[in-house]
């Protein structure tokens, strides 16, 4: 069995879509919604917040309890990325603790994966991407803050504001620069930002 597969036979159907679509809109509890395009044909998103908290077990004295939104796994490209939605601005440390927390459910994954389905290499040599996405409530341009560092820990997530319209290859860090988004995303882009996207 391929990753993806036991991924689907393992996770209920409920909390994991898989999509021959290039895009996807994830929404934040708000029903705000924001679109990610040109995604692989093998994407899996699985809502990392829609089972309950292990607060049975834990005492959440240090926010070990929170997950981000999202995690979005594709084995041909051999990538995790690990998404929290935000409709307003939000503290970065509180965004950092989700990250973490769906890191460790994604570890648990690949655990489950290597003991019960018996496969060693499960989730083995993926890379990790996090991503912070806030302000989708407010209507404004998109606002990507760019990392000196590759967006590869929770505390250097990349941080994007009033997004409407986001490229995978551009949150996994598999572009070297975003390719032409269509006509009406690009006028929301000020002339600065579409200078440092190569998009003019």
């Amino acid at each position: 069995m391929t990753d993806s597969d036991i991924l689907l036979d393992m996770l209920h159907k409920e909390i994991t879509t898989s999509t021959n679509d290039s895009k996807i809109k994830l929404k934040e509890e708000n029903s705000y919604a924001v679109t990610i395009a040109d995604l692989p044909s093998d994407a899996i998103i699985i809502k990392t917040d829609s089972f309950p908290a292990p607060l049975g077990c834990f005492q959440n004295t240090r926010g070990e309890c929170k997950r981000a939104d999202y995690i979005l796994i594709s084995e041909t490209k051999k990538v995790i990325l690990f998404i929290e939605l935000k409709g307003n601005k939000e503290d970065g440390s509180t965004i950092i603790k989700q990250l973490k927390g769906a890191l460790c459910v994604a570890a648990y994954f690949r655990e489950i994966g290597k003991q019960f389905w018996d496969k060693k290499d499960f989730l083995d040599g993926y890379k990790n991407r996090f991503i912070g996405i806030t302000e989708i409530s407010i209507s404004k341009r998109t606002s990507i803050v760019k990392q000196e560092k590759l967006h590869d820990s929770p505390q250097k997530f990349l941080k994007i504001s009033s997004p409407r319209y986001l490229i995978f290859g551009q949150l996994a860090a598999l572009l070297s620069t975003t390719p032409t988004l269509p006509r009406k995303v690009r006028k929301r882009l000020t002339s600065r930002q579409a200078l440092r996207h190569n998009l003019t």
